[in-house]
């Protein structure tokens, strides 16, 4: 990835800052891009750049790939990670809740893709999007997050339809459980819960962040053969 720009939105904690440090560890020169500065934390990697955005105002995201385009002369990769998980059966839901994930999730994932394509059609490049093992399989209380990941998915395949013409790929990463960012929030509120998904775990762990990461630059770096794809990191998941 030496001499690649990659940016990655909600890049600066989880799942995000561990892509961000595997493409940063393969030598692009790598932008995290999210409402939070991470600079003032002490472990933050001097490798990484950081610019801020909100994935839900398309203004935002338009301004930061612009700028970042000029600064690095140009940008090759996109992951659109930003997302958030908030928790409730169907019939329980805020109707506010549910807009706040679909706003992050889905619309957030579209104003990122549209927003990077101008910069990437100059010399073709990659998308990256991120479902999850639920953008295939339901959880009882995980409405909004579920549907959200399922129109991620669709939406990776009809944008490899559309871009494939300007060069561009646009693959889907739908990692399992992680250990890191989400995964460990949730085994921290639903303990009980957490026991029942360990003896799904095929593998018997959770991903490491480095294992996702990697696969994220297999997909930028190495699979320009693969297009409109689900990529399942999940060390293989048993559901039922």
């Amino acid at each position: 990835m030496t001499g690649k720009t990659a940016v990655i939105t909600g890049g600066t904690a989880g799942l995000g800052r561990g892509i961000a440090e595997a493409f940063a560890a393969e030598g692009a020169e790598v932008v995290c891009a999210a409402r939070r500065d991470p600079r003032s934390d002490p472990d933050w990697p001097e490798e990484l750049r950081y610019h801020p955005v909100d994935v839900t105002d398309p203004d935002s995201v338009t301004e930061m790939m612009g700028v970042v385009a000029e600064r690095l002369d140009g940008i090759d990769v996109v992951v659109a990670n930003a997302g958030i998980s908030i928790d409730g059966r169907m019939t329980r839901l805020a109707p506010a809740d549910w807009a706040k994930v679909v706003e992050v999730n889905l619309n957030g994932v579209f104003h990122t893709v549209q927003a990077a394509v101008p910069h990437l059609t100059r010399t073709g490049g990659t998308v990256i999007t991120v479902s999850s093992a639920l953008g295939s399989r339901p959880a009882v209380g995980a409405a909004a997050y579920c549907s959200t990941k399922a129109a991620v998915e669709m939406f990776t395949k009809v944008c490899a339809d559309e871009l494939g013409a300007r060069r561009i790929t646009v693959n889907c990463l739908a990692p399992g459980i992680v250990d890191g960012g989400m995964t460990d929030e949730f085994q921290e509120q639903n303990q009980d819960a957490w026991e029942s998904y360990r003896s799904r775990l095929i593998s018997g762990r959770p991903a490491s962040l480095t294992e996702i990461g990697a696969a994220a630059v297999y997909l930028a770096s190495g699979a320009g053969y693969i297009n409109g794809h689900v990529l399942a990191v999940d060390g293989g998941l048993r559901w039922t």
